[in-house]
């Protein structure tokens, strides 16, 4: 401990070029500060100041010194900082991105029981399905659904996404139940705008399969919000393709049917995304374990869905 105090010396006089300042810093006498570094450099066998009555400076000899001890200085002081934070208690505002559906319908009250929990957090949330740059605009994470692009960002998974096909029990019995993806080219479809592809509906060849084909679909309605398809689907207005966590409701009270279960994809998922940070604060550890907790394995929205067949 007595070499890594005479470290810390040696680098508060580097940076204040003096010895009296740093001798203060840390509660020593100039005299005292003096001698430490001159035992400090008889142990090194070098030279690390150049001295004169007014002035001090590194040698060549005490910059290549000074470069190496600041680096492990740093290291050390973020490795005790690593470990403190996550016994720290979560303070602080947490600034929060997420779509626009999922946060009105599932994040909105588990933002309201985390702040319960922990008393000492602010959130500050923006509910929107635009494309947030967390970096540039200060967010502290944000909650993104489906497949995510490659970046420099670190995901937690929280839970599964299952997409259903459904409509009103009283669409199909007026216009039939489609029975493979082709039938869908016979039906009207109410078309989610926010899809990099949105008349391009994505399905299995068969069920099973790992192949999959692309239905170009029509219909009436375009909207770039999931609630409002919804709805409209509830009403007998078209087949609506949307998470479970919009429609899941739905399903379980009998309004909405689905069909062509076998031909849906793969699930994608719920993921919480916040930079690469040196160490994770303890409000968004918190806030992401949390999430994690309420949300997965097996997110509530799903519980009672016998239509779920797996991924």
């Amino acid at each position: 401990m007595e070499r890594l105090e005479d470290l810390r010396l040696f680098t508060l006089v580097a940076e204040g070029r003096s010895f009296t300042r740093a001798a203060d810093r840390l509660g020593l006498s100039k005299s005292a500060a003096s001698r430490r570094i001159g035992e400090l450099e008889t142990r090194l066998g070098a030279r690390l100041f150049n001295r004169t009555t007014r002035h001090i400076s590194l040698t060549q000899v005490g910059e290549g010194f000074y470069q190496r001890v600041s680096q492990i200085l740093e290291a050390l002081e973020e490795a005790e900082r690593s470990v403190a934070s996550q016994h720290a208690a979560p303070r602080g505002r947490l600034k929060l991105a997420a779509p626009m559906s999922f946060g009105i319908q599932h994040l909105s009250s588990a933002v309201a029981e985390f702040m319960e929990r922990y008393p000492e957090v602010e959130v500050e949330m923006e509910l929107s399905d635009r494309f947030v740059d967390l970096v540039d605009e200060g967010f502290d994470l944000a909650v993104r659904i489906g497949r995510l692009k490659d970046s420099s960002l670190v995901a937690r998974r929280l839970c599964p996404v299952r997409a259903v096909l459904c409509a009103s029990p009283g669409y199909l019995a007026r216009r039939g139940t489609p029975q493979v993806p082709a039938d869908l080219l016979q039906h009207d479809c109410l078309i989610y705008t926010n899809s990099s592809t949105p008349e391009q509906w994505s399905f299995r060849t068969e069920p099973g399969a790992e192949e999959t084909r692309s239905i170009r679909v029509n219909g009436r309605l375009y909207a770039n919000n999931g609630d409002a398809l919804r709805e409209a689907a509830v009403t007998g207005q078209g087949l609506v393709l949307l998470p479970t966590f919009i429609v899941g409701e739905a399903l379980s009270r009998g309004r909405l049917v689905p069909v062509l279960d076998d031909y849906l994809l793969s699930q994608s998922a719920v993921h919480a995304v916040y930079p690469a940070n040196r160490h994770l604060s303890p409000k968004v550890r918190a806030f992401v374990d949390f999430l994690a907790s309420r949300f997965g394995p097996v997110p509530y929205w799903d519980a009672g869905l016998t239509l779920l067949k797996g991924g």
